[in-house]
């Protein structure tokens, strides 16, 4: 008889576990899938281009209905588990069904941060997370409308220039000296400064948000300076935080995600956790790869076998509106020394990270091809020293 398997979560890490599972321990557990958003898996990476008209949101789904029945796996959405009794090795729904398990997997992301600024409760202030979110901003988002999107990091890219290509005119406002502070040096981000503003978003520097002004709804940001923004529309987009609520009640031991071990355990042997709520040796991960990366380790673990995950190199790919940036590794330049390939008549950049004669971090704005081969010198610690010469200019170069 298969052992019931209960997955917590119905997003990206949970497709990808199920996907991985049905390649290696199809029939071995009795799959069942819980989310708490009343819709299949999707593709959360595609959300601007929902909100920007150029996708319906149906195109993100990632598998469709007659996958998970074929690969037998219980799909309950639009319910979300409120606990887990650990005693009785059974989850609760909020609508009071129990759902009991043998092995029980934690894949419940992450919560969009809201800054607590006066006003943030108002009508008119939303985050840019899900579906739900993206439906809200259609509604309001009209040609003509104005939105201040807070957050210069990937979520505020991806939901100014959602916006500005819907035709609402938007500015986006970031603490920071620049954008993606922490994947870009100053030379890229400028770049990619440049390409977002001839996209129609109005970029706003060391812009301190200090309120939300309105009365029965938004009308518009308050800056530290006193200066106001006039909005119709106030987009979260700062962030997120590991989804551990359910696990911290449950008595598991959390910091700022679950806990797990290099098998994706947690403290419980029965219950494990990947993608954005898991924390491995202190890091937490918000990006796609490493919850993939943990899926595939988890599937084989729970095939019975061998498998390790030892973390993840960090890297960031953005495409939105045709901007293409890359960053991956060890940025900072500490103790390193560094490759620059600078055609701005082409807005090609590149800059090459080293150390002991290892690649350790690059950044690549405009063609951004490489990025993989790069994060594979970095990930492998590939000595780099026969290709020195020619590492600027990427795979196609050193292969001819």
């Amino acid at each position: 008889m298969s052992e019931p398997l209960v997955i917590v979560g119905n997003g990206m890490a949970a497709a990808k576990l199920c996907e991985e599972l049905s390649a290696r321990a199809l029939g071995r557990y009795a799959v069942a899938v819980i989310g708490a958003e009343p819709s299949l898996a999707y593709n959360r990476v595609l959300l601007s281009d929902v909100l920007a008209g150029k996708l319906p949101a149906a195109d993100l789904q990632m598998k469709p209905a007659a996958w998970w029945a074929k690969q037998g796996v219980t799909l309950v959405y639009g319910t979300p588990v409120a606990a887990i009794d650990r005693a009785a090795h059974a989850v609760v729904l909020a609508d009071g069904r129990r759902m009991a398990y043998g092995k029980l997997v934690l894949a419940t992301g992450s919560h969009p941060i809201r800054l607590p600024l006066p006003g943030a409760d108002l009508p008119g202030v939303t985050t840019f997370r899900d579906l739900a979110d993206v439906s809200a901003l259609l509604a309001a988002a009209r040609p003509g409308s104005r939105a201040v999107v807070i957050g210069g990091g990937l979520l505020g890219l991806e939901a100014a220039t959602g916006l500005a290509g819907a035709g609402v005119e938007t500015t986006l406002v970031h603490l920071m000296d620049r954008l993606m502070e922490r994947q870009l040096d100053m030379p890229a981000a400028g770049l990619l400064r440049q390409a977002v503003e001839a996209r129609g978003v109005t970029v706003r520097l060391e812009a301190h948000s200090a309120a939300i002004e309105g009365t029965t709804r938004a009308t518009g940001l308050r800056l530290k300076d006193g200066e106001v923004l006039p909005a119709d529309l106030v987009v979260m987009a700062c962030g997120v935080k590991p989804n551990a609520d359910l696990a911290r009640a449950a008595g598991l031991a959390c910091n700022r995600g679950v806990i797990i071990d290099d098998a994706l355990a947690t403290d419980d042997p029965d219950i494990f956790a990947l993608g954005e709520c898991a924390e491995h040796r202190g890091a937490t991960y918000g990006l796609v790869a490493p919850a993939y990366e943990q899926a595939r380790v988890l599937a084989r673990r729970l095939a019975g076998a061998d498998a390790a995950y030892p973390g993840s190199t960090i890297s960031t790919n953005l495409k939105v509106s045709g901007v293409h940036v890359f960053s991956a590794g060890d940025i900072s330049g500490a103790g390193a020394q560094d490759i620059l390939l600078n055609d701005r008549a082409h807005g090609l950049y590149r800059r090459l990270f080293i150390r002991d004669g290892a690649l350790v971090g690059a950044v690549l704005f405009g063609d951004t091809a490489d990025g993989l081969y790069y994060l594979d010198l970095i990930t492998n610690r590939t000595p780099i020293a026969a290709l020195r010469t020619e590492l600027a200019f990427g795979r196609p170069a050193l292969a001819a």
